[in-house]
């Protein structure tokens, strides 16, 4: 099998930890030749952390030079439509961190462009990996849950707002917790569903603790610079009458340092993914089974290699394209209903 050329766009923190060893473990498949970064020590000092032959500062040489198949694209959320779009022009498959961008019709384009030059993009949403979610969907396809009717979806901390990066600069970001880390929750509930487009949305957004300042625990951030949401809440509704509750947040006075889960409520039966817990009848009787022997895996791994499938041909989870636009549309018209 031919293995495919790989550039990382980006040279943070996300392409260091999480995509280059991923793709370094799949070395069979692929063969990892650039880091691009608009800063060009900050590449080449990647890039020979991880004895990747090129560096580059711009996109142009890396084309030139390289010629690669595939390109991994962990760089602010403003840049992902831009770098996504030139590098489908390439004739590049493309694995783009979330979000996919600021805005819907970015999205839409992307996909667009996508299916056009006949090249999978995809979007990194891990959280599809793991071991709790994919026992979630086997007691979907065995019928355990019935009709799922309603899901919680939450990824919420307490003092959390990142010290560091972008992630609170509106212009890059384009929002905050909502963007940043309800997307996941909200990608595995409309996974579960199906992928439809919600027939309503309202939404929510604060900035009271941002604005404010306090006590951090991922670092100090400036409170006179914050710019986006600390903390975002939706209720989305489908044709089929099903719906999604969805929390996120930055920064939130709760007890707990934070907490990421999805509770699925079905006809038949519901669960909690993390742990992972079923709530149904047995016997005649109300039971909750637990499953403590579920394996740790390596959700990132596991994504890349969803991709590299999806590369392939074969069948693939990895989030679409076309999922990826209804995401954004729907965090776009979170937004909106926040405005009003």
């Amino acid at each position: 099998m031919t293995r495919l050329k790989a550039a990382i766009i980006g040279g943070g923190n996300i392409a260091d930890k999480n995509h280059i060893p991923a793709l370094k473990h799949l070395s069979d498949q692929v063969d990892l030749v650039a880091v691009c970064s608009r800063d060009l020590a900050k590449a080449r000092a990647l890039a020979d952390s991880h004895n990747i032959p090129h560096a580059f500062n711009e996109t142009t040489e890396l084309y030139q030079q390289c010629a690669p198949d595939m390109v991994v694209i962990c760089t602010p959320n403003s840049l992902h439509h831009p770098q996504t779009m030139e590098a489908l022009e390439q004739g590049c498959h493309v694995f783009c961190e979330k979000p996919p961008a600021l805005h819907a019709k970015h999205a839409r384009e992307m996909a667009d462009l996508a299916q056009k030059k006949e090249r999978v993009l995809a979007y990194n949403f891990q959280l599809r990996q793991a071991g709790e979610y994919a026992l979630l969907m086997r007691c979907k396809s065995d019928g355990l849950l019935g009709d799922i009717y309603h899901i919680k979806a939450s990824f919420v901390r307490r003092r959390g707002i990142p010290g560091w990066g972008y992630f609170t600069n509106k212009a890059m970001q384009g929002g905050g917790a909502l963007i940043d880390l309800g997307v996941h929750v909200l990608d595995l509930a409309l996974y579960a569903l199906g992928y439809p487009s919600p027939d309503q949305v309202v939404g929510n957004t604060y900035d009271f603790i941002g604005k404010a300042g306090g006590k951090g625990l991922l670092g100090q951030w400036n409170p006179d610079t914050f710019e986006v949401e600390d903390a975002a809440t939706a209720y989305l509704t489908f044709p089929n009458k099903a719906s999604i509750m969805l929390s996120a947040s930055f920064a939130l006075n709760m007890e707990a340092e934070k907490e990421r889960n999805l509770e699925v409520f079905g006809s038949k039966g519901g669960a909690k993914l993390f742990p992972f817990s079923l709530h149904t009848e047995l016997a005649g009787e109300l039971a909750d089974v637990r499953f403590p022997f579920l394996e740790d895996i390596d959700i990132q791994l596991q994504n890349t290699k969803a991709f590299l499938d999806a590369c392939t041909g074969k069948p693939s989870n990895v989030c679409t394209a076309k999922q990826g636009a209804i995401l954004q549309e729907i965090v776009e018209r979170i937004y909106q209903s926040a405005e009003r």
